[in-house]
């Protein structure tokens, strides 16, 4: 190294999307403080909301109004997700946020949906050298996202979509679609006549 030139820890070149190495001390000791807090709040009760809370607040980068995640929950470097108003998750969902997961207001997601960050290098050479990389993902307002859906590093889904249960995500999805499949891929536009449909079905019941 040249004298004078800064040289990147390991938790800056995965959060630059760079090969780290995923044993260093840093980063092992931020996993075992993300794991700490899953476990404490994958034991609570439905009593304990606002120790639910807390938690929440401990384990993310940012967490915002409203928010409910069914245990079990998995997550690894929690203090990488921010999560804005209004978030619903329901069982067995898991991040691996070896980089920034951003999810905006008002998303759902269905059980077992896994949002992942994480890569590793496709040589063997390298991959066994314990090398891995990581690609942020992006979640926009207003999106339901199905159960058992896998969103892959990289990947962004824009506003007010909605991704079919079973999806698997490896591109980005834009506004306002319902997109669905392996690999996802947009089946249509939301429109207008799904507005006045759903408006309709709302007076029903009211």
């Amino acid at each position: 190294m040249e004298k004078g030139k800064y040289k990147m820890t390991e938790k800056e070149n995965m959060l630059s999307g760079k090969l780290y190495a995923f044993r260093d001390k840093e980063l092992k000791a931020d996993i075992l403080k993300s794991r700490e807090i899953n476990r404490l709040y994958n034991n609570t009760t439905e009593e304990e909301k606002e120790y639910r809370k807390k938690l929440l607040r401990e384990l993310f980068e940012n967490v915002g109004n409203a928010i409910r995640i069914e245990p079990p929950f998995r997550c690894d470097y929690g203090h990488h997700i921010s999560i804005g108003d209004n978030f619903y998750a329901n069982y067995d969902c898991i991040i691996i946020a070896v980089n920034k997961v951003n999810i905006g207001n008002n998303v759902l997601l269905g059980p077992r949906v896994c949002i992942y960050t994480a890569g590793h290098p496709i040589d063997a050479i390298i991959r066994n050298k314990l090398l891995g990389f990581g690609k942020p993902v992006t979640i926009g307002n207003d999106v339901w996202i199905g159960g058992n859906t896998v969103i892959n590093p990289g990947v962004a889904i824009g506003n007010n979509t909605v991704i079919g249960s079973g999806s698997v995500l490896t591109k980005n999805i834009p506004d306002n679609v319902i997109a669905v499949g392996n690999p996802c891929k947009v089946l249509r536009s939301i429109t207008e006549e799904d507005k006045t449909y759903w408006e309709e079905e709302e007076k029903k019941v009211l």
